[in-house]
């Protein structure tokens, strides 16, 4: 797999052509809302992925430097995967396209457990922001959404 090369010079193109299909941006949102980290909880996150196509994303999201993989310590058969800051950088794209779904589809349900991070969003994102990133550079994801 060869890197991404640009359509144009087009900010907009580059990023879609880079991160833009609906798997490589569900891969990080399980990264970043889930602390997943292995292939198979990206595989069981309930999207239905396909196996041929979720190590096609892994593989080129490593390549465009989203995020890296290494070789679990207690389990050397098994990779183990993480953002990159380029990859967290994404974090606020995220945090945006779930406000725009909720604000444009009021048949979201939010489970009760989740409210505050919709209300945080709206209300005080630049907190949140800074919570979410920190928890996925300590490896320490926690579930927020």
């Amino acid at each position: 797999m060869k890197k991404t090369e640009k359509r144009s010079e087009c900010p907009i193109s580059l990023s879609l052509d880079l991160f833009g299909d609906k798997w490589s941006l569900l891969i990080i949102r399980d990264i970043v809302f889930k602390g997943y980290h292995f292939y198979n909880e990206f595989l069981e996150s309930g999207e239905g992925i396909a196996t041929n196509v979720l190590s096609d994303r892994l593989k080129k999201l490593e390549l465009n430097e989203f995020l890296i993989s290494e070789k679990y310590q207690h389990r050397k058969t098994k990779k183990v995967y993480q953002l990159t800051e380029k990859g967290i950088g994404l974090i606020p794209i995220l945090l945006e396209m779930i406000a725009w779904g909720f604000r444009n589809d009021d048949t979201l349900l939010i489970p009760d457990d989740r409210t505050s991070i919709v209300d945080r969003i709206w209300n005080d994102k630049e907190a949140l922001l800074e919570e979410i990133t920190a928890s996925v550079r300590s490896f320490d994801s926690q579930n927020f959404c």
